[in-house]
C-alpha cells in the first residue's frame, strides 16, 4: 500500500512506533507488549474499512497442527486400497468394529466416504446442511516439513516468505490504518498468517492473561498504574509524541482486556466441552456475543504429528474437534449470529496413505479442509484422491488451498483475492452465493 501524506496513518509511522515500543519492553507492562502492535493507532485516527467490505462478517481459523490424518478422518471405507495400506490403524466400514474400534459414520455410502465416528459432532451440524468437506486440498510441489509446509499455508507463498495471507486482508481493506481488535489469535504465540505490514493482531492465551500483571508483583502498583491509564494523554505530555501515543495504547489495551474478561465471565448460552479447543472457542464465542468488531478470530488444537500409536491419540482429538465445533456453532445459534460467522478448519498437511511400522502414520500431503456455518455450501466437495495414483506414495491434491481462500476472501469477506494473495486464482464454490 502507497505511502500517503493524507493518510492518517503509514506503514513508515506504524514501523517507527513499533520500534519505539521494542526499546521500551523492560518498562512496558506485559500485555501492553503483546497486544499494542495490533492496537495502534494515532489520535483522531479513522479506523474503518474501505466501502463494500462488509464489517459484519466474521471469519473463525481452526489450525489442526501437526498434520491431521486426512485419511482417518474423511475414510474411504468403500475402497480396499484404504485397508490394504493400514491394516492396524483403518477405521471400520460403518455398522463394523474391530475390536475397540467403531465403524465410520455414514456420510455418501454410494462414494463409500465415511467420518472417523468420534467426528459425531462435526457428522451432527453436516447432516444438518450447515457443514462441509473439501476433499483433496494441497499445493504444487508440496513440502513436508511442519514449520515450511505450515509457513505457506499462512502467507499463500511457495517462498513461505512475507506477510500472513490474513494480514494482507487487512492491510489490503484498512484504508491505511489499523483496526484496533480486528484480528484475535487465542494462544501463546501469534501466528504468522494474522501478521500485516499494517495490521498486528492481539494475541492471548486466556483472558485472565490479558491483562497488566504489575500488581501480581506489587499491588501497591496498581492504583497509581490505574490512575495513569485512566487520565489518557497527561495534560503535560504531547498527544502527538511517542509517550502520548504509548499512554492512548496502554489505554485501549485495558479498556479491551476489562472488556474481553468481562464477556467471558458470562455464562455462555450452551455447555462447552472442557478440552484446550473448546476453551479457545468458548471465549472466540463470548468475544462475538458482546459485539466486539473482531472480524478474524484464530485458534488452535495441536498434537496432530501421529508418528506412533496413533488410533487412540487421533481419536481423542477427533472427539475434541468434534464436539468443540458443535458446541461453537450452538453457541452462535442461540446468539443469532450463526449467519454471520464462518469457521473454517485446515492442517498444513494430511499424512502418507501407507502406515508405519510404529503404528502411525508420516508425514503426506493432502488432506481435506472443514467448513462450518449458515453459507457454506454443504456435504462432501469435490472427489477424494484417488488411493491408486500417487505421488511417491503420497495422495495428489485436487484443490490448491489459495482457490480456498479465494472463495472465502471474494465471497465471504468480500475483498481483492488477487490483491491479497499476489495473484489470480481459481475460486473454490464452497459459499453459497
Amino acid at each position: 500500500m502507497p505511502d500517503n501524506h493524507d493518510s492518517a496513518y503509514t506503514r513508515r509511522l506504524f514501523l517507527k512506533q513499533g520500534m519505539t515500543l521494542a526499546s521500551m519492553v523492560s518498562t512496558a507492562p506485559l500485555f501492553i507488549q503483546r497486544s499494542a502492535l495490533g492496537l495502534m493507532h494515532p489520535a483522531g485516527s479513522m479506523l474503518s474499512s474501505q466501502p463494500g467490505i462488509p464489517d459484519d462478517r466474521i471469519l473463525v481459523v481452526v489450525q489442526l497442527g501437526g498434520g491431521n490424518d486426512g485419511l482417518n478422518t474423511v475414510v474411504p471405507y468403500g475402497n480396499n486400497l484404504y485397508y490394504n495400506a493400514r491394516p492396524g490403524i483403518a477405521i471400520p466400514a460403518p455398522g463394523r468394529s474391530n475390536g475397540p474400534q467403531q465403524g465410520a459414520l455414514k456420510l455418501d455410502d454410494s462414494q463409500g466416504i465415511g467420518l472417523h465416528p468420534n467426528m459425531a459432532g462435526f457428522k451432527e451440524l453436516y447432516d444438518d446442511g450447515v457443514a462441509s468437506i473439501v476433499q483433496g486440498v494441497g499445493y504444487p510441489n508440496p513440502n513436508r516439513s511442519h514449520f515450511t509446509s505450515m509457513d505457506i499455508w499462512h502467507t499463500a507463498e511457495h517462498s513461505a516468505k512475507g506477510y500472513g495471507w490474513i494480514g494482507k486482508y487487512f492491510d489490503n481493506t484498512c484504508n491505511g490504518t489499523p483496526i484496533p481488535e480486528g484480528s484475535i489469535a487465542i494462544g501463546r504465540t501469534s501466528p504468522l498468517a494474522m501478521q500485516g505490514g499494517i495490521q498486528k493482531p492481539v494475541t492471548f492465551e486466556s483472558e485472565e492473561l490479558f491483562r497488566w500483571l504489575g500488581e501480581d508483583v506489587q499491588s501497591d502498583l496498581d492504583k497509581p498504574y490505574t490512575e495513569i491509564n485512566r487520565s489518557g494523554v497527561l495534560e503535560d505530555v504531547n498527544p502527538d509524541s511517542q509517550m502520548g501515543f504509548l499512554m492512548r495504547t496502554a489505554l485501549d489495551a485495558q479498556v479491551s482486556s476489562e472488556r474481553i474478561r468481562k464477556a467471558v465471565a458470562r455464562t455462555p448460552l450452551v455447555n462447552y466441552p472442557g478440552n484446550n479447543l473448546a476453551k479457545q472457542l468458548r471465549i472466540v464465542g463470548a468475544m462475538i456475543r458482546d459485539g466486539m468488531n473482531t472480524r478474524v478470530y484464530y485458534v488452535t488444537l495441536g498434537g496432530f504429528d501421529t508418528h506412533a500409536g496413533q488410533a487412540q491419540r487421533h481419536a481423542r482429538l477427533m472427539l475434541q474437534f468434534g464436539q468443540s465445533v458443535n458446541a461453537f456453532y450452538k453457541d452462535l445459534k442461540k446468539q443469532g449470529n450463526n449467519s454471520r460467522v464462518l469457521t473454517m478448519a485446515f492442517s498444513e498437511f494430511g499424512r502418507r496413505v501407507k502406515q508405519n511400522a510404529s503404528g502411525g502414520t508420516d508425514h503426506g500431503t493432502a488432506a481435506p479442509m472443514y467448513f462450518i456455518g449458515d453459507m457454506v455450501r454443504p456435504g462432501l466437495l469435490g472427489n477424494h484422491p484417488s488411493l491408486s495414483d500417487l505421488d511417491s506414495g503420497d495422495l495428489k491434491w485436487n484443490v490448491d488451498f489459495r482457490e480456498i481462500y479465494t472463495a472465502v476472501l471474494e465471497d465471504w469477506l468480500k475483498a481483492p483475492a488477487a490483491k491479497v494473495l499476489g495473484k489470480k486464482y481459481r475460486k473454490a464454490k464452497i459459499i453459497k452465493v
